[in-house]
């Protein structure tokens, strides 16, 4: 009830400050007045005074004494006092009308329609304590959790990586630097400041993010993740050599049909090295466009030329299946490799924004795609125009 009364005081104060200038009275105007003769007359005086101190010439006398006596005798010809009067107000009845009748009628209309008038106000505070599954509420409550405590490196723990999905890569680096702090360094942490940093930087592996991987490496010796990064710091440092032997021992140690080996063997075969086709099979090959067990077959026992050569038919027909079928997330992730591999950044840019046409940024494959082709070193804004 309070509600209804509030909204029809602001009614009555909208519909008023519009009615005011319509029915405002016109300005007064006056007939005549007779201060105006008087001073003329004073003039007639100081003109006579002035001439008989020989201040003023005869001629010009003449002169000055005719033009007062002029307007002296149009102001006289005026009624005396004041006669002012009002002008009487315009009508604007019209206007009137839907200021009182239209105009809330037609809020009243909107907000019945669009709004939710029956709805139990939901403090923001109580939204707090029942979250439910809304990520965004969820979030807030640990902020406001964590402003009140900022040593619960629980809760950082608990942003960081939630922070990094989301984009807001400062965010999360100081989550997980906080975490850090307050809970001690282990490789999943190391790991997830390694991966801000690189995000933060366009896919560059700078000193900070490689100083995370080298530690995370010394908590835990089988760590790929770390493992792939490092080799990559020796690639954008130029290093193929050291960046080939990498990528080929991270290879040999990752179990077959590993997520991360077919992006290894695209940075093996782009520094110069062999990929292992076999160890690159995907982990779905019932996958639109994937090689068949033939395929790998076939591939295993070509010269290097006929297998590349049998990699670009295969990339083109990949790309072919894909314009017809786009919705194979495991296509583009393949597709997008294989033109970086195969030193086409323009065609691999355009895989990828054909790509986030179907999985869209702001998803989480989308994210994956962006993620992937930072780490093939692609300008990703590109495809973001």
């Amino acid at each position: 009830m309070l509600f209804w009364i509030v909204i029809a005081v602001l009614t009555f104060v909208v519909a008023l400050a519009l009615m005011l200038p319509l029915m405002r009275a016109g300005v007064t105007v006056s007939a005549g007045d007779e201060g105006e003769a008087a001073v003329y007359r004073d003039q007639l005086q100081e003109l006579e005074r002035d001439k008989a101190l020989g201040l003023i010439s005869d001629q010009d006398s003449s002169y000055a004494r005719a033009e007062i006596g002029r307007r002296l005798l149009a102001a006289s010809a005026a009624p005396t006092g004041l006669t002012d009067a009002p002008v009487a107000p315009r009508s604007h009845p019209l206007a009137q009308l839907f200021i009182c009748l239209c105009l809330p009628a037609i809020g009243l209309g909107l907000y019945l329609t669009t709004g939710s008038p029956d709805m139990p106000s939901q403090p923001l505070a109580a939204r707090l304590e029942n979250p439910g599954g809304n990520l965004d509420l969820l979030v807030a409550k640990v902020e406001r959790h964590l402003a009140a405590n900022p040593d619960d490196g629980s809760g950082w723990d608990v942003l960081a990586p939630i922070y990094f999905k989301s984009q807001r890569l400062g965010d999360a680096e100081l989550a997980y630097r906080n975490a850090i702090r307050l809970n001690g360094a282990s490789p999943e942490r190391l790991g997830g400041l390694g991966e801000t940093l690189i995000a933060s930087n366009e896919g560059i592996v700078t000193d900070d993010a490689r100083s995370a991987f080298e530690a995370a490496l010394r908590l835990q010796a089988d760590n790929p993740r770390a493992d792939f990064y490092l080799a990559l710091a020796e690639e954008q440092a130029g290093k193929r050599a050291e960046a080939l032997a990498a990528f080929k021992a991270l290879a040999e140690r990752s179990p077959p049909g590993a997520p991360w080996l077919d992006l290894v063997n695209q940075h093996i075969a782009a520094n110069g090295g062999e990929a292992d086709v076999a160890a690159a099979t995907p982990a779905n090959p019932n996958a639109p466009g994937n090689p068949s067990a033939a395929d790998v077959a076939a591939a295993e026992g070509m010269a290097t030329g006929d297998r590349m050569a049998m990699i670009r038919g295969m990339v083109d027909g990949l790309d072919q299946k894909l314009k017809e079928d786009p919705n194979n997330f495991e296509g583009w992730m393949r597709l997008v490799r294989s033109y970086a591999m195969l030193k086409e950044p323009d065609r691999a840019v355009g895989a990828l924004k054909a790509g986030l046409v179907a999985f869209p940024a702001d998803g989480e494959q989308g994210k994956t795609l962006i993620a992937s082709a930072r780490e093939l070193g692609l300008p990703v804004e590109e495809a973001l125009k």
